[in-house]
C-alpha cells in the first residue's frame, strides 16, 4: 500500500495533510524518515508518525462530497458507482449509509461497519437528514406547518414522519427529514404541487459535510463524527 493512503487509513488525515505531515519529514518508516507518498509500505512496515506507532483501523467511516451522475451503489450501473471515485484498499468491503439518487449531490457516508450504517438508516433511530431544495416554482409557507404534520405521498400508507421545512427565499429551502423513503424529498414536493430542480445533502445527523471537499472527494471520519451516530 502507498504510505500516503496507509496514514489516511490509519489516521484522521486527509490525504494533503498525510502529504503535508510527509514534506515535514513528520513520518518514518523502520526508523527511516520518509517524505515519498509512493512509499509501499509492508505488513511488516512499522510506520511512525510524530513518533508514534500507527496502524490500519478494523472498521472504516469515510465522508464524500458526493457529485452529480454518480450511483450509491457498490457497482458501476448506468452511472459509475460512487466507489469508483475511491482509490482505496478493500474497497469491497464498504457501503452505503443511506443512499442518493444520481442527479442529487452532497453528503453521503461509507463505511465497514452494519451496524453504524443501521443507526442511520433505520427510521426507528430518527436520525435527521436536512437538504438543500431549490424548486421550480415559489414555495407557499404554509408548507412549514403541512411538512410538520407529515405529508401523505403516492403509494403509501399513511404520513410520513414530521418534517422540518425551513424556507430560504421564493425557491429555496432547507428540509430535514428522518426517513429515507425512495424519493422521498422529490416526492414530498409533488404531493404539494412543486417540483424539486435541484437537491443537496449537507448533514447526516450531526455530521456536516466537510466544506473543503470539492464534489468527487473524500475523507475519513474524526472519532467525534463517528461517535455522533448512537
Amino acid at each position: 500500500m502507498r504510505l500516503d493512503k496507509f496514514i489516511c487509513e490509519s489516521t484522521e488525515l486527509s490525504r494533503s495533510m498525510a502529504k503535508k505531515a510527509l514534506h515535514r519529514s513528520d513520518v518514518t518508516c523502520d526508523g527511516v524518515v520518509v517524505k515519498d507518498s509512493g512509499f509501499k509500505v509492508t505488513d511488516k512496515t512499522v510506520v511512525r508518525l510524530d513518533g508514534q506507532v500507527i496502524s490500519l483501523v478494523g472498521e472504516r467511516y469515510i465522508m464524500m462530497h458526493k457529485p452529480v451522475d454518480t450511483i450509491c451503489s457498490t457497482i458501476d450501473e448506468v452511472y459509475p458507482s460512487v466507489l469508483s471515485l475511491m482509490d482505496i484498499e478493500k474497497a469491497d468491503t464498504l457501503h452505503i449509509a443511506g443512499r442518493l439518487d444520481a442527479d442529487t449531490t452532497g453528503l453521503v457516508l461509507i463505511t465497514s461497519d452494519g451496524q453504524w450504517s443501521h443507526k442511520i438508516t433505520s427510521p426507528k433511530k430518527d436520525c435527521g437528514k436536512r437538504y438543500l431544495v431549490e424548486l421550480a416554482d415559489p414555495i407557499a409557507e404554509d408548507l412549514v406547518l403541512i411538512f410538520a404534520q407529515g405529508i401523505e405521498l403516492r403509494n403509501e400508507d399513511g404520513l410520513t414522519k414530521p418534517a422540518l421545512l425551513s424556507i430560504i427565499d421564493s425557491h429555496n429551502a432547507r428540509l430535514t427529514i428522518s426517513e429515507g423513503k425512495y424519493h422521498q424529498v422529490k416526492r414530498m414536493f409533488a404531493a404539494v404541487g412543486n417540483k424539486v430542480v435541484n437537491l443537496h445533502r449537507e448533514c447526516v445527523g450531526e455530521i456536516e459535510l466537510d466544506s473543503d471537499l470539492a464534489p468527487g472527494e473524500w475523507r475519513h471520519l474524526t472519532q467525534a463524527e463517528i461517535n455522533s451516530i448512537i
